[in-house]
């Protein structure tokens, strides 16, 4: 029998109006949202339905706004029954994977998401910088290409999604420079990833260390599901090892094709992605996942009705 995995967002998935058809009468995530306004001071409800957008992309609101509503349509899937064997996030969705895994509550994964977010926009104010998706351009010559513009700590690989799809990290002129290049050698193609700052670089040094010292006082679990991590692209079972790579994550690369490879090794032939959006959907299609695997995308509640039907 095939295996399951569970699949959470991060950010760039989201959207003005996710999770409106929770917010109306949900109990789960309305107890949440009491927690989460007032970590970020602010009202997440009325910021995820009705925006404005440039203030959702802030890290600080947007983090813990992604997590609340990715846990929310977790707890309805689960209450249907549905297990996973594998779960994983990407990026900031590792967050909600470690509430998924048992690893730490629905509460404190809103608390981490909360403060990860604070820390990562601070450091958004102080440099000009942001993310690239590269597209057509094998891992190989991104990398030459890395090389030629010379910026080693400036702009770095950040995301290696899947084949062929890879994002990169680091200041805006660079990364201006960058998509430059390839299009005048039509090399590939690129295209601005929807954040505020340069994600899983060396800039976030500052945050990852603030984050390593804060995250000391969190007692993490022994997972309950196997839990596969961004910066190792393997299960980790040891929870002093998971909160340091969760917490390391802010500076490393997310091995995301890596990540994919693995758990289809394992025989996983469900796929649920939980939360906005359908990147991850068709990121595991390119990663291998045929037309034999079913992909559900449970971004709203009709999503979890069709779980039982066919996937995409």
């Amino acid at each position: 029998m095939g295996k399951v995995a569970f699949l959470f967002p991060g950010q760039g998935s989201q959207e003005i109006g996710m999770g409106q058809d929770l917010f109306r009468d949900d109990p789960y995530i309305r107890s949440l949202l009491l927690l989460a306004n007032e970590l970020t001071g602010t009202d997440l409800e009325k910021l995820c339905l009705r925006g404005p957008d440039k203030t959702l992309m802030q890290a600080r609101f947007l983090q813990p706004a992604l997590v609340i509503v990715c846990l929310a349509y977790l707890n309805r899937l689960q209450e249907r029954g549905i297990k996973a064997d594998f779960v994983l996030g990407h990026s900031l969705g590792e967050i909600t994977s470690l509430a998924a895994a048992g690893i730490v509550s629905p509460e404190d994964a809103l608390r981490i998401a909360a403060k990860r977010g604070e820390l990562m926009d601070n450091v958004a104010t102080e440099v000009s910088g942001g993310m690239l998706a590269v597209m057509f351009m094998p891992l190989e010559q991104v990398e030459s290409l890395l090389d030629e513009i010379g910026e080693e700590k400036a702009l770095v690989l950040a995301n290696d999604n899947a084949p062929d799809q890879i994002v990169l990290s680091g200041r805006n002129d660079l990364l201006d420079k960058f998509a430059s290049v390839i299009a005048e050698r039509k090399l590939g193609k690129s295209k601005r990833v929807n954040v505020v700052g340069p994600w899983h670089s060396p800039f976030m040094l500052k945050a990852r260390y603030e984050f390593e010292s804060w995250a000391e006082d969190y007692k993490f679990l022994k997972p309950s599901t196997a839990i596969v991590l961004n910066a190792t692209a393997k299960i980790e079972t040891h929870p002093s090892t998971i909160k340091h790579l969760v917490t390391w994550q802010l500076t490393s690369p997310v091995f995301w094709r890596e990540s994919m490879n693995m758990i289809r090794a394992e025989g996983v032939d469900t796929l649920y992605e939980i939360g906005p959006g359908r990147v991850l959907s068709g990121i595991a299609r390119v990663n291998g996942f045929k037309k034999e695997t079913s992909i559900y995308n449970i971004n709203n509640l009709r999503g979890i009705e069709s779980a039982f039907g066919q996937g995409v």
